[in-house]
């Protein structure tokens, strides 16, 4: 039987502050202008709950064996997925423990069977966090500190000088929900840093685009463009100066389609990536991009699921790796 947790919402009511603040105050993330006595009561009711963030550690059933599930369902296993499962693995490998990766379509029903066949001491299931309706419950495992990491990429782009940003999405189905998340994320980031909320486009956009124009997004519900040399658009608005991708994957294909129009980064638009895969290393001009300590997640959701202390070697703050696109 799944197992009741103290939830990020909890904590949030708890200390009357929204799910957001919580978050951010729970997961350090820098730049805010939370009052040291809003932190504090935060802080105070996380502890008084009992709340532990690591929210993909779903134990469905506490069995004797010494084997660990992980439900990855159709997420691609790339990038981070796979150092997270790389640090999982090596941890509970490190504890006699035994890590059984799940991939391909998943429900309810064949993940039971998986579970009863196995019968593993837990379960850590990325589908059932990914396929949460309300993203402030997506606060633990793999996960927690995405706020923080996406705050990595949007303050970068802020402080080299832009206030127009654009955020890339994937046109992979199978990265939707996280795309959303990470896409709301930096919209409030930039919120609280007194920033226009970032342009949602896709690749498509770009490569349906017609002439000069090197980007569609839509800004307060109209759609706009930008346009080289940069100018302003309708009602106002500036241009789009520097895009945020939602992964590396995203980037390239963007600065491949701006090389096919005989556009460069960053010059006539500034791209950093995020999840730091390798490739961008290999492009022309070579991709900035976010590195994540995903194993050091990883090797903490193991000891989360073991029952053991999760805060001797904490995962390391994520970087910018600085290259040439931004």
């Amino acid at each position: 039987m799944p197992r009741s947790r103290v939830t990020l919402k909890d904590v949030a009511a708890a200390s009357g502050v929204s799910a957001t603040t919580a978050s951010f105050v729970l997961n350090r993330v820098t730049g805010q202008t939370i009052p040291p006595a809003t932190q504090e009561r935060v802080r105070r009711a996380a502890a008084e709950l009992g709340y532990v963030p690591h929210g993909s550690a779903r134990a469905l059933r506490e069995g004797s064996s010494r084997l660990v599930l992980l439900n990855v369902g159709e997420l691609p296993v790339a990038g981070s997925l796979r150092s997270f499962i790389a640090g999982l693995d090596a941890e509970l490998a490190a504890h006699e423990h035994t890590l059984l990766v799940r991939h391909g379509r998943t429900g309810d029903a064949t993940l039971r069977r998986a579970v009863e066949t196995a019968d593993p001491r837990a379960v850590i299931d990325l589908v059932k966090v990914y396929a949460a309706d309300d993203p402030d419950r997506l606060d633990g495992g793999w996960i927690d500190g995405l706020a923080t990491h996406t705050a990595t990429q949007i303050d970068y782009l802020a402080g080299r000088g832009h206030t127009r940003i654009g955020f890339a999405m994937p046109s992979d189905d199978r990265l939707a929900r996280i795309a959303r998340l990470r896409l709301q994320q930096a919209r409030t980031v930039a919120r609280t840093r007194g920033l226009p909320a970032p342009a949602e486009f896709t690749l498509d956009d770009f490569v349906a685009a017609a002439g000069t124009i090197t980007a569609v997004a839509t800004f307060d519900g109209h759609a706009q463009a930008r346009v080289v040399p940069p100018v302003a658009v309708p009602d106002g608005h500036a241009a789009v100066t520097a895009v945020a991708a939602f992964d590396d994957d995203t980037a390239l294909r963007l600065l491949s389609a701006m090389a096919d129009r005989g556009l460069h980064a960053p010059d006539d638009l500034a791209v950093i990536g995020f999840d730091d895969t390798g490739h961008g290393g290999f492009w022309r001009p070579a991709l900035t991009t976010v590195r994540i300590d995903a194993e050091g997640y990883g090797r903490r959701a193991a000891r989360a699921v073991l029952g053991l202390p999760t805060d001797a070697a904490p995962p390391a703050p994520s970087t910018v790796i600085v290259r040439s696109t931004a």
